[in-house]
């Protein structure tokens, strides 16, 4: 592979950061990888593993000389982490993030990024329910989208070397308005995990004889809930609190379709509920034929 960046730096090097990380360096995509991390439990697992040439939690030894910084912490932290960059950032660099809510992103860090810095968000649709250092690895993106929600004036290079780098890390990359972006995560994401937390939820407020039972014969679809589930809290609670607005609108869609079928199987409508199932089996043979089950 062609190195397309000389220096990346990494700002939270969990799931999606350690698994860039390994990526760029298994590709020889940039010829120094560094990680900034705050936590010493996640410091010390990123050093021990050597995911990166440098982990540290000071901001200038790991981003000062950075082409590229990528941002991949929850998004709550956006604010704190823009302030704690701003200064360490060289001209011409880029600063991309990892967020799934791209006007949070731009809400919050693009106000602290300086003029001579190309702020470019970005969002890999990808990842699994761990988290932490040990849970990353360089194939993650691989067949899976990545999402660029670049701001009004952005510089085309910039935005070329960013979109090769994720293509170059096994990524489809499109390009989409921040707004449209966050509208679309909320019915394919954000309402899936919330609906996931209710139903695990729900079976946690179950007397402890049915809950034990429950959990012993979970079926597939129980376990797939509890998957979705087992994400990392800190991150769904950011997530849920910066996109309420198309979150809350897919909640009520959803509602209203829920109180639909509810009706049919009260009053036993077997066509209309034989129909709703023929159609949504449509769709997941369709995500299937597109490679992303």
């Amino acid at each position: 592979m062609t190195t397309i960046f000389q220096h990346v730096a990494i700002v939270g090097i969990g799931l999606i950061g350690s698994s860039i990380a390994r990526a760029i360096r298994s590709q020889s995509l940039a010829k120094r990888v560094t990680a900034l991390e705050i936590s010493p439990v996640a410091r010390e697992a990123a050093s021990r593993l050597a995911i990166a040439d440098l982990v540290t939690d000071d901001p200038a030894q790991a981003i000062v000389g950075a082409d590229l910084v990528i941002v991949c912490t929850p998004i709550g932290t956006y604010s704190a982490v823009g302030q704690a960059l701003r200064g360490n950032l060289k001209q011409g660099a880029i600063l991309s993030d990892v967020g799934s809510v791209k006007q949070a992103a731009i809400r919050d860090l693009g106000p602290l990024v300086p003029e001579h810095v190309h702020f470019i968000p970005g969002h890999p649709v990808a990842g699994t329910e761990h988290s932490g250092p040990e849970a990353g690895f360089a194939e993650l993106f691989q067949g899976r989208w990545a999402i660029l929600t670049p701001v009004p004036g952005t510089d085309p290079k910039a935005l070329a070397s960013l979109h090769s780098l994720w293509t170059a890390m096994g990524s489809m990359v499109e390009v989409m308005e921040p707004g449209h972006h966050d509208q679309v995560l909320a019915i394919t994401s954000h309402l899936p995990h919330l609906i996931a937390y209710t139903i695990v939820g729900t079976a946690t407020h179950l007397e402890e004889a049915t809950k034990s039972e429950v959990i012993k014969f979970s079926a597939s679809g129980f376990r797939d809930f509890t998957r979705i589930a087992a994400s990392n809290p800190v991150m769904w609670r950011d997530v849920f609190l910066n996109n309420r607005e198309a979150v809350l609108e897919m909640l009520g869609r959803f509602n209203e379709d829920l109180t639909a079928l509810q009706r049919a199987i009260r009053w036993g409508e077997a066509d209309k509920l034989e129909e709703w199932f023929t159609r949504t089996r449509d769709i997941r043979r369709s995500i299937i034929d597109a490679k992303q089950a």
